[in-house]
């Protein structure tokens, strides 16, 4: 069955991401790369991030402070899953060098995004 294999990151609303950003590398030794901190698996097959965004910004509702990004072992799998359960899930899905992405409505209305990371 298909399933969540991981935490792949959070997606957090802030007012400064740049000052943010510095702040975490300052005070907690961690440094973003590309708009993202990124905490890389041993296996190099995947990773957990966290990426602050402009409380404007539109790649999740505005109402929403939060956006969970989940590992997925098949993206495909789990969207069918989910649609057969009756879940709003979104009808797009992106495929890049980073891996494929797709996002559904948890019955609390949070929009939470699913990442498979690329075939090795």
């Amino acid at each position: 069955m298909a399933k969540v294999t991981g935490l792949g990151g959070a997606f957090v609303r802030v007012n400064d991401p740049k000052a943010l950003y510095a702040w975490y590398e300052t005070h907690l030794g961690v440094s973003a790369q590309g708009g993202f901190i990124m905490f890389q698996k041993e296996d190099l097959r995947g990773y957990s991030l966290v990426s602050f965004f402009k409380k404007t910004a539109d790649q999740f509702p505005i109402t929403q402070p939060v956006m969970l990004n989940l590992q997925v072992d098949d993206l495909d799998g789990l969207l069918k899953n989910l649609r057969a359960a009756g879940v709003d899930v979104d009808p797009k899905v992106e495929d890049s060098e980073y891996g494929k992405f797709g996002w559904f409505t948890d019955p609390e209305g949070n929009r939470v995004e699913l990442f498979q990371p690329p075939a090795e």
